[in-house]
């Protein structure tokens, strides 16, 4: 039994398992025969995929300032132009697209027509996550800050001393992980009933290095119904159980910088990443909802 495990787990919250060298291998996650496939290129940098309600995936072109949509068939349309660099992406409970709007220091949400209104102002930000209350967490790389916005608009730094990067919430949104570009390592915190941040922890470590690399580059983020963890970084896209446990390298499309990752696609098994001036997908064997969706799922059971 991993003991380190045990006590992680009890002060965030964590499901606990045996951690033996089989957990879960990457063997649960990918299917046989199938490989990554382009989806569409001659973008500028690809960041911040999101999905919606339907499967329907959105990710940003973060320096020509447009945001695009992928629709289940596969096809990909302009969902918004003039974004002032939106990075991170997010879809809400409410149906609205969170962005981090840093070319005009604002956190925003689209409205279907691609208008938007704002939620947050004044603050610096790279990557989002919503929960299925409407609650916004942000990173501010520049101010070395994780930031919190209730749902009434008030916005308050829950943790800082760090860079923060990749933002993402466990499925059960107990618990709230986030990379750090200068560490080995990513944080977990326990998140409170107000909002929050606690027991700052050093978690699912270490992260593979490419040869030659000072550091992992770990950045987008995202999670399976299983508890998975799956983080874009240097090396490809790493996988973690839900101990921790490194589960393996998915290797990564192309050699160029792989900024993030999300589930989408009609059953939401479609992995796809976004990779320098391309993005792809492929299909895997689990699941990973919307926490908007597995919350009403459990309302309904």
């Amino acid at each position: 039994m991993n003991y380190r495990c045990l006590l992680v787990g009890f002060m965030l919250g964590l499901p606990c398992v045996p951690a033996y060298s089989q957990d879960m291998p990457l063997t649960q996650v990918l299917i046989e025969g199938e490989g990554w496939e382009l989806l569409g290129e001659g973008y500028d940098f690809t960041e911040g995929p999101a999905v919606d309600a339907d499967g329907n995936v959105f990710f940003t072109d973060v320096p020509k300032s447009k945001i695009y949509k992928i629709d289940t068939a596969g096809k990909i349309s302009l969902f918004a132009e003039e974004t002032a660099r939106t990075n991170g992406l997010m879809f809400g409970p409410d149906g609205r697209l969170y962005g981090c709007r840093n070319g005009e220091k604002k956190i925003v949400a689209y409205n279907k027509d691609g208008s938007f209104a704002t939620i947050a102002e004044d603050v610096t930000c790279n990557d989002i996550v919503v929960n299925s209350k409407g609650e916004v967490y942000f990173t501010d790389p520049l101010n070395k800050q994780v930031w919190f916005v209730s749902r009434e608009g008030k916005k308050r730094v829950v943790a800082k001393g760090f860079r923060p990067n990749g933002i993402i919430l466990w499925p059960q949104e107990g618990t709230l992980v986030v990379t750090d570009s200068d560490a080995p390592h990513l944080w977990t915190f326990r998140v409170e009933p107000d909002g929050g941040l606690s027991f700052k922890e050093r978690y699912y470590m270490p992260l593979t290095l490419p040869s030659g690399a000072k550091r992992p580059g770990s950045d987008g983020m995202a999670v399976d119904d299983a508890g998975r963890l799956y983080v874009a970084t240097l090396a490809g896209v790493q996988m973690f159980d839900p101990t921790g446990r490194k589960g393996g390298v998915i290797a990564k499309p192309q050699r160029r910088f792989l900024s993030n990752v999300v589930f989408g696609g009609p059953r939401f098994n479609t992995m796809f990443v976004t990779c320098s001036d391309k993005i792809y997908h492929r299909k895997v064997k689990p699941t990973g909802t919307p926490y908007f969706l597995r919350n009403a799922k459990k309302t309904k059971e």
